[in-house]
C-alpha cells in the first residue's frame, strides 16, 4: 500500500460515510446511500452453532443491523427474497502473502560469503526484521482477491514472508469496490516468524535450523536488555520487536518437530506462539496438545502417487504412503483433542481446492460444525476480532455468503460473497441448475444423460447400450449445448444438441446428426423418487468407499511400533555375561532386569512374573555406546561464524531417523550426537538413548552431562570449502589458536562480570564458553595432527581446564604421553587411513598404543553405516594391538561411557545400573554375531524375531496402500509422479543448503 494514509485513525469508521466525507468527486454527482438491505426467508448461520431457518439478515453501511426470525424491516430497505438459500459468515484467512510482491534475492557482485549485517541502525543480523510492516508494502491484488472471494473468503491477514522475524501483518477486506483505505481493518496485526533467512541479505549466519533457534533466543535476551536502557546505540529492529510483543505471535513451523522445538523457546520467554501446522500433528498428538498452542492448519493433503510402474513404486517409502492415507484425518484428530485451530489456504496450489479438501477431511470424520468454526469464529478469535468478524450478529461486518445449500456439499454453489456490505456475484442466483440424470430418445435409440460438476462448469456423461460415449457440455446465458460421439467407434462422428433452457425438468431443443438431419430433442429428468433412491445408493457406496485409515505407529514409518514398547521384567538364564567389571566374563550366569535397572546377577535366579529368556550359548553385554555420531539430527553444522557455541544439537534431534533403528539392530544403545567441524568452536552436543518411537525430548539423557564440539585441522580453516568461500577468519592453523585465545579471554571477562553482581548482557555463546572455564561443560575435539593437539592442550591449561576428549585423534599414538599428562581421552577410528592429507600418518595400532600408555580409549563411528557394526570395529584392535578381548570390548562400551561421564549409569553390567543390555547370538566380537535383543532402560527396542514380523506386516501394509493408490488413479483422482527420495547421511563437514 502506498503511503498516502495520513487518515489511518479514521479507517474503522463506516465505509460509506468515510468514502464520501471530504474527498472531491469529479466523475459524477456526489451521493450518499444509506438504505438498508434485508435478505429474507433464508437459512442463516449466525454462528456455526446458531442456525436459524426462515430468517432475515438486515445490513446497513457495511455492518449487520439484525439477524434472526423477528427482524423488523425498515421501510426504506431493499428486500431480497432468498428462499431456499443458505447464508454463512464469509471465511477469514489468517495466514497469507496477499498483496505482497515476491521478495527478490539480494544481488551482489561478491561471490564470497557475507558475514556482517548490511543494515545500519538495526540488529546485527539482517534476518531479524521485526521493523517490517506489511502495510508499507501492501498493494491490493484484484485477481487474487477474486479467487479468494470465490473460495468464500472476505478478510485476509497478510504479511511479508521473508526472514526469521518477519514483522507485522495487515488485516484487509477483500471488498471488490473501494480503495486500500476503505479495505483496511488493522494496520498492524500479529508478529510473524519463519525458519529461513531473508532473501534480501546474503549474510551467512545462520546456516542451520539450530542456528535459527539460537538466534531467536538471543534476540529475546537482547530485546530485554535493550528495553532496560542498557544499549546506547539505537536499534530499530529491537525497538520494533519490543513494540510488537503485545501482538499475536504467528510462527510457520510446518512440521510437528518444529512445533515442539519452537514451543520450548516460547516457554523460555513467556511467548505463546500460534503455529502454522505441518499437517502431521496427528502423529504426536499428545505432545502437540501439551503445547497449549493454537494452530493455523493448511489442508494441502498429499496426492496419491502414480504406482503403475512396479520398479518406481518400490522406491516410495511406507511413511509417504501412510501420509497420503492419514493426513486428511489430521483436522478430526486435532478437534477430538480439543486443540483450537483455523484453516488456511496456505500451501494450496489453488484457493478453489479449499472446500474440496475440507470435504475430504469431513469424509475422514471431521464434524461440519468444527470445520465451519475453523473458517469463521476461530480465526476471528485467533486474530482478536471476535466482535467484528466470523459471525452475523448485530454489529459485525456484513461479510457473508449466499449459497444454494450446505457449504460442505459438493453440489453446493456459492452465489454471492458480500464483503463489508459490497456484493460480489460469483454465480447468478437465477442460474438454472441442470445437474441430474435425464433420459432421451434419438433416432429410435435410448440414451441416458448425467449432468454433474460445478454449476458454472458442468460435466456430462452420455450412455447408450451400456456404453459411455465421449461428450462435451456447455451452458451459458440459458443456452445449452451438448456434443457426443456416435456409438460407432470406427468413425469420428458426433451428434450436436442445442436448447434454450426454460424448464430444467425437460430440456427441449434440436439435435443434429452427423449426416446433417435435424430431430426434435427432449431430455426428461428422471423421477425424484428414483433420484432419491440413487442418492441413497450413492450414500451407501460413499460410506463403503470411505478409505481405510491405517493406524499411526511409533514412529509413523517403516519399523514403527503399533504402540510404544513398555518396560519389562526380564530374566536372562545361562548367558555368557560380559560384565566390564572386575568379575570379567561370567559363564552360565543369570541376569535379572527390573524397573529399568539391572537388579540381580548370579546363578539360578528366579523372579515371579519375569519374562524368561533362555540365553544358553548366547552372550549378554552392556549396550554399545558411540562417542561420535551424526545420526538422529536434522542439522549438523552451524557454519555461519567461526564460533557457534550458542547452538545445540538437542534443538534439532530427529527421532525418526531410520538409522536409530539400524543402530539398535547392531547393539547400540547410546550415542553422542555431535556438531560438525565447520568451525573451531562448534555447537553443543546431545547425549541420547536410542529409544525408537519416542519424541526427541525423550531420547535425551536425564541430567545429561554438558558437552560441546571443538575442531582442528582442514575443515575449520576452510581448506576444502572452495576458493570463493575462503574469507572467514581463521585461514591458518595459527589463526585457529588465536580464535581459542580470543574467545576464552572474552568468556573469562564475561564470567567475571557475571559473578560480580553487576548488570550484564546475557550472551548464550559466552555463557557456554564460561561453563567450560568453570569445568561444567566438556570438550570433544575433532583432531588429527599432533601439533594442533598439543596446541589446544596448552590453550586449555593456560585457562586452567582440561580437554575431555580428542575425537578421531589419528596421530594420538604420537602424543599419548602428553595426553595422559593432560588427562584427556581419545576416541578414534579402528583403521581409517589416508582419506585426506592430514590423515596420512594414521595407523591401525593407534587405539592399542594410546590404551597401553594409559589413555582412556574409545572407538567411534562418525558414520551412520559403521555405527551399526562397532562390535566388529572393536575386534580389529585384538588383531592389530594384541590386547585382550575384554579390553577391546570396553572400547565401545565402558570407555566411551567414561568419556561421556555416564559410566555411573551405563557401560557395564552391574547391579543398580541402567538396564541397557544386548543379547548376542554369538561372541560379540565375531562377524557372525547378531544382536537378538537390544534393551534400553528395561524396554526392548529391538528384537530380531519382532523385526521379522514387522517386515512381513510392512510388506502387507505397503501392498495394500499401493492398491488403494492405484484405485484412486482409476477413479480419476489426482496423482503425482514418483520422485525417489534419498536421505542425506550427515558427516562432520555437512552444511545445510536450504538455509
Amino acid at each position: 500500500m502506498k503511503k498516502i494514509l495520513s487518515i489511518l485513525g479514521l479507517l474503522l469508521c463506516s465505509y460509506s460515510s468515510f468514502a464520501q466525507e471530504y474527498i472531491p468527486k469529479n466523475d459524477g454527482v456526489k451521493t450518499n446511500t444509506s438504505n438498508y438491505t434485508a435478505f429474507t426467508n433464508a437459512k442463516i448461520y449466525i454462528t456455526p452453532t446458531q442456525v436459524v431457518d426462515n430468517a432475515t439478515l438486515l445490513i446497513k453501511d457495511g455492518k449487520v443491523v439484525a439477524s434472526g426470525t423477528s427482524v423488523t424491516i425498515p421501510k426504506n430497505a431493499v428486500t431480497v427474497d432468498v428462499s431456499g438459500k443458505t447464508i454463512y459468515p464469509s471465511f477469514i484467512e489468517t495466514y497469507s502473502y496477499f498483496g505482497m510482491k515476491p521478495v527478490e534475492n539480494a544481488s551482489s557482485n561478491r561471490r564470497s560469503p557475507q558475514y556482517d549485517a548490511s543494515r545500519e541502525g538495526y540488529y546485527w543480523n539482517d534476518h531479524i526484521r521485526p521493523d517490517q510492516n506489511a502495510l508499507d508494502f501492501f498493494d491490493f491484488d484484484s485477481k487474487k482477491a477474486e479467487k479468494l472471494r470465490k473460495a468464500g473468503f472476505g478478510v485476509v491477514n497478510s504479511h511479508i514472508d521473508d526472514g526469521i522475524i518477519q514483522g507485522t501483518g495487515v488485516l484487509v477486506t477483500l471488498a471488490p469496490e473501494g480503495s486500500d483505505a476503505t479495505r483496511l481493518l488493522d494496520e498492524k496485526l500479529g508478529q510473524f516468524y519463519g525458519t529461513s533467512k531473508s532473501k534480501t541479505s546474503r549474510q551467512m549466519y545462520p546456516t542451520s535450523l539450530m542456528g535459527t533457534m539460537a538466534l531467536l533466543r538471543q534476540v529475546n535476551l537482547d530485546a530485554d536488555w535493550y528495553a532496560k536502557g542498557n544499549i546506547k546505540e539505537k536499534d530499530r529492529a529491537l525497538e520494533a520487536f519490543n513494540a510488537n510483543k503485545n501482538e499475536i505471535q504467528i510462527l510457520n513451523a510446518s512440521s510437528k518437530e518444529n512445533v515442539l522445538r519452537f514451543d520450548k523457546i516460547g516457554d523460555q520467554f513467556n511467548t505463546q506462539y500460534i503455529f502454522i501446522a505441518g499437517g502431521d500433528e496427528y502423529e504426536w498428538i499428545k505432545d502437540i496438545k501439551a503445547t497449549n498452542a493454537q494452530f493455523i492448519v493448511p489442508v494441502n493433503f498429499p496426492d496419491a502417487y502414480d504406482m503403475e510402474d512396479p520398479l518406481m513404486a518400490s522406491s516410495v517409502s511406507l511413511a509417504d504412503l501412510k501420509a497420503w492415507n492419514q493426513a486428511p484425518s489430521n483436522p478430526k484428530i486435532l478437534a477430538d483433542n480439543n486443540i483450537t485451530f483455523a484453516f488456511t489456504t496456505h500451501d494450496l496450489k489453488e484457493e478453489k481446492d479449499l472446500l474440496a479438501n475440507l470435504q475430504k477431511a469431513i469424509e475422514y470424520g471431521l464434524d461440519k460444525t468444527k470445520a465451519l468454526e475453523a473458517l469463521t469464529t476461530i480465526p476471528a478469535q485467533i486474530i482478536g476480532k471476535s466482535t467484528q468478524l466470523g459471525h452475523l450478529k448485530t454489529g459485525a461486518y456484513a461479510n457473508f455468503l449466499i449459497t444454494s445449500g450446505d457449504i460442505f456439499d459438493k453440489e453446493t454453489t456459492i452465489y454471492q460473497n458480500w464483503v463489508t456490505g459490497v456484493k460480489d456475484e460469483i454465480t447468478p442466483m437465477d442460474t438454472k441448475d441442470l445437474r441430474g440424470d435425464y433420459t432421451f430418445k434419438l433416432n429410435n435409440t435410448d440414451y441416458e444423460l448425467s449432468i454433474s460438476g460445478d454449476i458454472e462448469k458442468l460435466k456430462s456423461k452420455v450412455i447408450t447400450e451400456d456404453k459411455e460415449l465421449g461428450s462435451k457440455i456447455n451452458f451459458s446465458d440459458e443456452w445449452f449445448t451438448l456434443t457426443f460421439s456416435t456409438i460407432d467407434t470406427t468413425k469420428q462422428e458426433f451428434v450436436r444438441v442445442v436448447s434454450k433452457i426454460s424448464d430444467t425438468e425437460n430440456i427441449k431443443g434440436k439435435a443434429i446428426l452427423p449426416n446433417g438431419k435435424e430431430f426434435a430433442f427432449n431430455a426428461t429428468k428422471k423421477a425424484s423418487e428414483k433420484a432419491e433412491e440413487k442418492k441413497s445408493d450413492k450414500d451407501e457406496d460413499k460410506e463403503s468407499e470411505t478409505p481405510k485409515l491405517f493406524p499411526v505407529t511409533y514412529p509413523n514409518m517403516a519399523y514403527g511400533f503399533t504402540s510404544l514398547p513398555q518396560q519389562e521384567t526380564i530374566l536372562f538364564k545361562n548367558a555368557t555375561v560380559w560384565t566390564n567389571e572386575t568379575e570379567g566374563v561370567l559363564e552360565q550366569t543369570d541376569v535379572l532386569i527390573k524397573n529399568g535397572k539391572i537388579s540381580k546377577i548370579g546363578k539360578n535366579l528366579s523372579a515371579g512374573n519375569a519374562t524368561i529368556v533362555d540365553a544358553t550359548g548366547k552372550h549378554l553385554t552392556s549396550g554399545i555406546i558411540d562417542e561420535h555420531s551424526h545420526i538422529a539430527t536434522s542439522s549438523v553444522n552451524e557454519a555461519g561464524h567461526n564460533s557457534t557455541a550458542e547452538v545445540s544439537i538437542e534443538d534439532v534431534l530427529d527421532a525418526e531417523d531410520i538409522n536409530i533403528y539400524r543402530n539398535l539392530s547392531g547393539g547400540v544403545t547410546s550415542i553422542q550426537v555431535l556438531h560438525g567441524s565447520a568451525n573451531p568452536i562448534g555447537g553443543r552436543s546431545a547425549i541420547i538413548k536410542l529409544k525408537w518411537g519416542e519424541t526427541p525430548e525423550n531420547l535425551i539423557y536425564t541430567n545429561t552431562p554438558k558437552f560441546i564440539k571443538f575442531a582442528l585441522g582442514e575443515n575449520v580453516k576452510q581448506s576444502n570449502w572452495g576458493d570463493d568461500s575462503r574469507n572467514r577468519f581463521p585461514q591458518t592453523r595459527m589463526g585457529v589458536e588465536q580464535v581459542y585465545m580470543d574467545y576464552f579471554q572474552r568468556a573469562k571477562e564475561y564470567d567475571a562480570l557475571k559473578k560480580s553482581g553487576k548488570p550484564y548482557r546475557k550472551d548464550i555463546e559466552l555463557e557456554t564458553l564460561a561453563e567450560i572455564l568453570n569445568k561444567e561443560r566438556f570438550i570433544s575435539c575433532h583432531s588429527y595432527v599432533q601439533s594442533e593437539i598439543n596446541m589446544l592442550m596448552k590453550v586449555a591449561e593456560r585457562f586452567n581446564f582440561n580437554i575431555n576428549t580428542f575425537t578421531h585423534i589419528l596421530e594420538g599414538y604420537k602424543v599419548a604421553d602428553k595426553m595422559v599428562e593432560h588427562g584427556v581421552g581419545g576416541s578414534t577410528f579402528s583403521d581409517w587411513w589416508a582419506y585426506k592429507y592430514e590423515v596420512n600418518d594414521a595407523i591401525p595400532f593407534n587405539a592399542p598404543i594410546m590404551r597401553n600408555a594409559g589413555v582412556t580409549v574409545a572407538i567411534n563411528s562418525d558414520d551412520a553405516e559403521m555405527s551399526r557394526r562397532l562390535n566388529q570395529e572393536a575386534a580389529k584392535s585384538v588383531k592389530y594391538g594384541d590386547i585382550s578381548e575384554e579390553d577391546a570390548w570396553k572400547f565401545v562400551t565402558l570407555n566411551p561411557a567414561k568419556l561421556l561421564h555416564i559410566d555411573d549409569r551405563v557401560g557395564s553390567i552391574k547391579v543398580g545400573k541402567d538396564a541397557d543390555v544386548v543379547l548376542w547370538s554369538d561372541h560379540p566380537l565375531s562377524i557372525y554375531a547378531k544382536a537378538e535383543k537390544t534393551i534400553i532402560d528395561g524396554t526392548v527396542y529391538f528384537d530380531i524375531e519382532r523385526d521379522a514380523q514387522l517386515r512381513e506386516a510392512m510388506e502387507k501394509e505397503k501392498n495394500e496402500l499401493t492398491t488403494m493408490m492405484l484405485q484412486a488413479k482409476h477413479k480419476g483422482l489426482k496423482t503425482k509422479p514418483i520422485e525417489k527420495k534419498e536421505k542425506e547421511l550427515l558427516h562432520c563437514d555437512s552444511v545445510e543448503h536450504q538455509f
